[in-house]
């Protein structure tokens, strides 16, 4: 894999590096960055951050999982990593056709929406799918569904004159 670095006016002069950023070349990771490239305290995707104290509260959790599952490629993680039960972003990235560092950018999203946890072992961070968030939506679209159904049952007998 080829590596764009320093692309862009100023690349390779001191103190010169991405607009607005206040890091130049060889300035290291960003902050929060982990060992294994993961981001962390700066909202990325955090190991050992898990769903929270209730994966379910919060009138936003069910956005937040559509929201996260409205990627195709954040789908095509959540199924590798139920497959696998528990993988790190290495893992995940050797068999789908994203960058490990594209990876670990969906694995921050899918975090933050409650639907992964990831966790320390040593240098890696493995991650596992919560499927309480999952359980949390999908009871929310039965309940959406059963109110559909009971508007055209109604609508259906008002058609029909009984």
């Amino acid at each position: 894999m080829t590596r764009d670095v320093g692309a862009g006016a100023g690349a390779g002069r001191p103190g010169e590096g991405r607009p607005g950023t206040g890091r130049g070349p060889g300035s290291g990771p960003a902050r929060g960055a982990g060992a294994d490239g993961g981001a962390g305290a700066d909202g990325g995707a955090g190991v050992e951050s898990g769903a929270g104290p209730d994966p379910g509260a919060g009138p936003d959790a069910v956005a937040e999982v559509f929201a996260a599952l409205a990627d195709p490629t954040r789908r095509r993680i959540l199924d590798a990593l139920a497959a696998h039960g528990e993988a790190t972003a290495t893992v995940l990235a050797a068999e789908l056709p994203v960058s490990r560092q594209a990876i670990v950018k969906h694995l921050g999203v899918l975090d933050r929406a409650g639907l992964v946890a990831g966790h320390r072992e040593g240098r890696e961070a493995r991650y596992r799918v919560i499927p309480e968030r999952l359980e949390v939506t999908a009871r929310w679209m039965d309940r959406v569904a059963a109110a559909w159904d009971t508007r055209l049952s109604a609508i259906k007998r008002l058609a029909e004159g009984d």
